[in-house]
């Protein structure tokens, strides 16, 4: 299914342990009225070849990488720009930029850091339901 992404779509790679991440996920699905986002967990075939592809250093504190136009966008700067592609309300997060990225950052490293102990970590990956499966690419 990776290959049959349109490029007008973005994909959302996720820590499927994280509980903070999972509950960010069903906000995004329920929220993204359009079916502008599919989502990949960081452990699927997919999400290691576009990190590859793409040179990502490393994944310490991404808990959410969006792929977006062809292009990797994390931490903070993720965030937002998942929030502005929602739309709607969501699009009030871009007053976010204003800060410098050195702070953002900051901030998102340390809840990523802490994520496991301030919400939790399950024992196997996210399963989504049957109704949301064709928006998840697990291969």
């Amino acid at each position: 299914m990776a290959s049959d992404i349109e490029i007008s779509k973005s994909v959302i790679l996720f820590d499927g342990y994280c509980n903070l991440c999972n509950s960010q996920v069903n906000s995004i699905l329920r929220f993204d009225y359009k079916k502008f986002f599919y989502f990949s967990n960081l452990d699927s075939s997919f999400s290691k070849k576009v990190i590859k592809e793409n040179k990502v250093e490393s994944l310490e504190g991404n808990t959410i990488i969006l792929y977006h136009n062809n292009k990797i966008i994390i931490k903070s700067n993720a965030a937002i720009k998942i929030a502005y592609l929602l739309g709607g309300f969501f699009k009030i997060f871009i007053i976010f930029k204003i800060l410098p990225n050195f702070i953002r950052d900051g901030i998102y490293d340390v809840i990523s850091r802490n994520r496991y102990r301030w919400f939790g970590k399950s024992d196997s990956c996210y399963i989504p339901k049957k109704e949301i499966l064709d928006r998840f690419i697990n291969d």
